[in-house]
This record gives C-alpha cells, sequence and structure tokens, in this order.
C-alpha cells in the first residue's frame, strides 16, 4: 500500500487536482477499512477534512472521504471533493447503517433505491448478486437510531434502513448534476437498541467523542463495556462485507 505523508503528486497550484474520481463520501474511516485491502496506489493528498485517501479501483481512480456523522460534515466533504478535483464521475454515501426491516442483518448489504423519498442511481454488481443484498428506501437523519423503538417508529415511513449522511451527499450531487449512488451495510439489527444514546456524545463539531464515549460506558461498565465490544465486533465483520461488495460493483 503506497503511502506518502505530503500533498499528493497531481497537485496543482490552483489549488485542485487534476483527476477525475468516484468520489466515496462515509462518516468514519473505519468504514472504508474493507474496501482499502482491495485498492491498489493508496495516496494521502492533503484536503481540509478528517480523512482522506486516493487509490485505484479495478482501474478506476477513486476518492475515499470520511470527515465525520451528519449532513453538516458530509456535506462538506462531498463539497470539498467537488472543489479539489477536476471531474466527479459520481458520488457514492456509503458505510455503516442500522436496519429497521427485521429482515436485514449485520453485515447484509442495503443499497437505497431512495434516500428520503428522493430516488438514487441504481447500481449493479460484475457477479451475480449473492444472499443479504436488499434494495429498498433509506432514511437519512441527523440522529443515531438507538433504540428499538425508535426504529420501528422510522420503520413506519416504509424505509428499511437509516444512517445520517446520504442526504447530504444526495444534495450536494444533485446541485452539481452529478450521478448519485447509496451502498451501505447493516451494522446494527431492528431488534436491538444500542448500548449507549450516541446522540449525547457528539462534540460541538457533531463527531462523536471517544472521551465521552468512555465516561458514559464506565458508569455501567458490566452492560456496557460487552455491549461496545459486540458492536466493535460488528462493525468490522460488516466493513468487510461492504468492501467486497463494493470492489465488485458498477458505477
Amino acid at each position: 500500500m503506497a503511502h506518502c505523508a505530503g500533498q499528493w503528486s497531481g497537485f496543482a497550484p490552483t489549488g485542485t487536482f487534476e483527476l477525475v474520481a468516484l468520489v466515496f463520501v462515509a462518516a468514519e474511516a473505519r468504514e472504508f477499512s474493507g474496501l482499502l485491502r482491495r485498492v491498489e496506489d493508496v495516496e494521502r493528498p492533503n484536503w481540509p477534512v478528517q480523512w482522506i485517501r486516493t487509490a485505484m479501483l479495478n482501474g478506476r481512480r477513486v476518492a475515499f472521504v470520511a470527515n465525520g456523522p451528519g449532513p453538516r460534515l458530509a456535506g462538506v466533504a462531498a463539497e470539498e471533493a467537488l472543489k479539489r478535483l477536476e471531474r466527479v464521475e459520481a458520488f457514492v454515501s456509503t458505510g455503516f447503517c442500522g436496519a429497521l426491516d427485521e429482515a436485514l442483518n449485520v453485515g447484509d448489504i442495503f443499497v437505497a433505491s431512495a434516500v428520503n423519498g428522493e430516488p438514487s442511481s441504481t447500481v449493479t454488481e460484475a457477479r451475480p448478486p449473492g444472499s443479504g443484498v436488499f434494495r429498498g428506501s433509506l432514511i437519512s437523519q441527523d440522529r443515531v437510531a438507538c433504540t428499538v423503538d425508535e426504529k420501528r417508529a422510522l420503520y413506519q415511513t416504509g424505509a428499511a434502513a437509516v444512517e445520517m449522511e446520504a442526504a447530504a451527499v444526495q444534495r450536494v450531487a444533485r446541485d452539481a448534476a452529478v450521478p448519485f449512488y447509496c451502498v451501505r451495510v447493516v451494522s446494527d439489527t431492528a431488534s436491538e437498541s444500542l448500548a449507549l444514546d450516541f446522540n449525547r456524545l457528539r462534540d460541538v463539531d457533531g463527531r462523536f467523542s471517544r472521551s465521552r464515549i468512555i465516561a458514559a460506558a464506565l458508569r455501567n461498565p458490566m452492560q456496557t463495556f460487552p455491549q461496545l465490544m459486540r458492536l466493535d465486533r460488528d462493525c468490522k465483520r460488516a466493513s468487510d462485507a461492504l468492501g467486497d461488495f463494493l470492489a465488485h460493483c458498477r458505477f
């Protein structure tokens, strides 16, 4: 895996990259861990976002951007890609999602046919679709759906999954007349509540605060830490499944 500490070699004095790329936007870098194992020529350009890599995926230049959870930070990430790249071929909102439909299990792929009621582009696999790939409507909101009760209420809207960034990326793509896709992987099911209310553990910028999470977990460590460890294992498994799926997609 090639890695450079400075600016990417394609940097131009005007502040743009003379590059055409397919841009993937997620909340956290860990959501790309499965896909990063399947790419080549990884570079680290100097963008004013929390995390950025460019790479080659199946002979195609791609950019992976993670700038934190929620629509504001995701919108900034997408807009930065438009500024820095000569041309964006398409945006892909990706990463973890919570299941609203009880048919969805951890590690299942969810391809959104619509985000908050607005249609998204159709992605196809370069191989026959396997089990564990679902399509449907997705809810994108600026909060984590932490409890079973909240997930049940959201399911009544007709959506099958929920996440926090897709609507903002879709808006940027629409305004720029760029194709938009949304491919997610289930990290928590409809029948489980999360160990903590992560909405109360975000910092002033909207990112999840590690120190706040640890402090909250220490209030009830015997119950909370095992649940957090299970969530971490589920997220690792989900990221690997997502990477395998995306590496075989056509956008």
